[in-house]
């Protein structure tokens, strides 16, 4: 199914121009317009999906092979010292286009991203530790 509104569908169909680094039936990867690092590039399957929550697992699986594949080849062209890959979920997390995408981003020592792509940690009590515990286990 595709969304005739969004973006991302369009892109992965071929509609809106791209720079396309690879392409399959499933899946088309571009480059990111506005790059977080040098060679940040997108996964967007063809097939709309709003996020995590809705993409069957079978075609989430295939994006992380997707992903490793990738994530190989470009350090290896790249040249990279690093790597990271990213997939947000929800306004919260700051996804913005919501048409299941990940980021492909090749890291490198002097790019100055590193507390970008950082978070504080928390200070949690034992009780709150353990509340949030309970909560996954039961």
């Amino acid at each position: 199914m595709k969304d005739t509104n969004c973006i991302f569908c369009k892109i992965a169909a071929g509609e809106i121009p791209s720079r396309t680094i690879y392409e399959d039936e499933q899946f088309r990867v571009i480059m990111d317009i506005s790059p977080a690092t040098k060679g940040h590039a997108l996964i967007l399957p063809k097939e709309h999906y709003a996020n995590l929550y809705e993409i069957p697992e079978e075609v989430a699986a295939d994006a992380m092979k997707l992903a490793k594949k990738m994530a190989s080849e470009m350090t290896q062209r790249l040249e990279c010292d690093g790597f990271n890959l990213a997939q947000n979920n929800g306004e919260a997390a700051g996804q913005t286009v919501f048409h299941f995408h990940m980021h492909l981003l090749p890291r490198y020592k002097e790019d100055g991203n590193q507390e970008k792509f950082a978070w504080n940690h928390l200070e949690l009590s034992e009780d709150e530790v353990e509340e949030i515990y309970q909560k996954l286990t039961k």
